[in-house]
């Protein structure tokens, strides 16, 4: 895309001004002078040419396109620093109004005093939460004069990299809960097993990064209630929404995963996901501020009034916070339900294709989320890793993996299904799937003959 207001003509001139350029493209240090504005842009843009095609990733769960309305509020708002609440009051105000929603999308109790923040995306959100989770504990210990010295906290090893990172960072035992052959979740007897009067949370995730599949948060809740009735141990739930935060309300509202169960305290999803933001965004909701300890907030008034942040990271962009309210107010729920409902359907069709197709056995055929994994129904000369590279050509973007330990003989792959990713699209995608797995066992490495689908080639 070329600059506003760049003419073709422009722009072939910077190309010719380009060809006559005597440095090279500065790597390593600043170079002594500088160049034409639109040189500088041009030779930037065709070298993240070499980057992928965003519609064509399908292994990403972000966020490639949004309405030029949302893309005109981005640009407006990108130089504003959102923690400058007393600078700028409504951004703050827009994102008070989103934790409510969400709060509300997700079924919190009348009876309780919400409290939530938008954060740089979901990790962060994670990290933010669980250390409210340790805190909480830490002082429940002091007041009880016990030893807070070896918290631990229980997970699945369907989780995301960012629960181990904070249990790494902020000196918490990780209990992972491992998977195995064909149970890529975990289970309350497993989780039963781990916790203990040190337990921080347990940790849920709906829908993993891994295969797509939901931790069973209602089953786990009614295991922890058991133990609080037993042992008197209030043990909460962090319940990882990233990916399903903006499907499940959606697409299967009936579906109780969130504050609807007592011992879910903490939610987070993002916004950059399915909620049909760029990245990053991400946004934490605490069933009660209760669950927000006062010694984790900060007071600071060198922005132009006293104000509370409770961030890792204190400097956040405005733009995401108010695209999401625009996505918000142009789709409301009707809007983000059938956008939920279309690419929970295409995701279907493209499971029964592969599922058609004989050649690989389904781990997850969008089951609750438009995400679906795969494997090789029987070994071959090539492994999924080849047929990924060899998707690339096409321009495919598709991830082969293994999965964490205990199932790590099993390599898979993951396509996400985002709004843009129409069944027609999925009928070019599995033909040039077909195309690419028969080119790898007729040892064929030619994209031209690989990739031919009606032998209409022209010489």
């Amino acid at each position: 895309m070329k600059p506003e207001g760049m003419k073709n003509s422009d722009r072939n001139y910077e190309r010719n001004y380009n060809r006559y350029m005597d440095n090279d493209v500065p790597k390593f240090t600043f170079p002594s002078k500088g160049m034409r504005a639109r040189a500088a842009y041009q030779l930037i843009h065709d070298e993240l040419n070499l980057d992928g095609n965003p519609d064509l990733n399908l292994a990403t769960f972000v966020t490639t396109w949004m309405e030029p309305e949302a893309d005109r509020l981005i640009i407006e708002n990108l130089h504003k620093n959102f923690i400058d609440h007393f600078e700028y009051p409504q951004v703050n105000v827009i994102e008070e109004r989103i934790v409510n929603i969400l709060a509300n999308l997700y079924n919190i109790p009348d009876n309780y005093n919400f409290v939530g923040t938008s954060t740089i995306g979901s990790s962060e959100a994670i990290m933010l939460g669980l250390l409210a989770h340790k805190w909480n504990w830490k002082l429940r210990c002091i007041k009880e004069n016990k030893s807070h010295d070896k918290p631990n906290i229980v997970f699945g090893g369907d989780t995301h990299v960012s629960w181990d990172k904070f249990a790494r960072y902020f000196d918490v035992e990780p209990r992972i809960v491992p998977l195995k052959k064909d149970r890529y979740v975990i289970g309350p007897d497993d989780v039963r097993k781990k916790i203990d009067e040190n337990t921080i949370a347990v940790g849920a995730v709906l829908g993993t990064t891994f295969t797509g599949e939901f931790d069973p948060v209602a089953d786990l809740n009614d295991m922890l209630l058991d133990v609080k009735h037993d042992l008197g141990l209030d043990i909460p739930i962090h319940v990882d929404a990233a990916s399903a935060g903006f499907i499940t309300p959606f697409y299967e509202p009936n579906f109780k995963w969130d504050f609807r169960l007592e011992q879910v305290k903490s939610i987070n999803t993002s916004g950059h996901k399915f909620g049909l933001v760029y990245p990053g965004l991400g946004w934490l909701i605490f069933r009660d501020e209760s669950l927000l300890p006062e010694d984790l907030k900060f007071y600071v008034n060198y922005l132009g009034d006293e104000m509370p942040t409770y961030t890792l990271n204190f400097s956040e962009g405005s733009s995401m916070v108010v695209a999401q309210y625009y996505n918000i107010m142009k789709l409301g729920f009707d809007g983000y339900s059938t956008i939920a409902n279309k690419m929970m359907g295409n995701a279907h069709y493209l499971a029964e294709r592969i599922a058609k197709s004989g050649s690989f056995k389904l781990l997850n055929g969008a089951s609750h989320i438009p995400v679906v994994t795969f494997e090789q129904k029987e070994k071959k000369k090539f492994t999924l890793f080849d047929l990924s590279y060899k998707l690339r050509e096409r321009g495919w973007i598709v991830p082969a993996y293994s999965l964490p330990p205990e199932a790590n003989d099993t390599t898979i792959m993951r396509v996400v299904v985002r709004e843009n990713f129409t069944s027609d699209m999925v009928d070019i995608f599995v033909q040039d799937l077909m195309n690419a797995e028969k080119a790898l066992e007729n040892g064929n490495p030619s994209p031209t003959k690989a990739y031919s689908r009606k032998a209409h080639s022209v010489s």
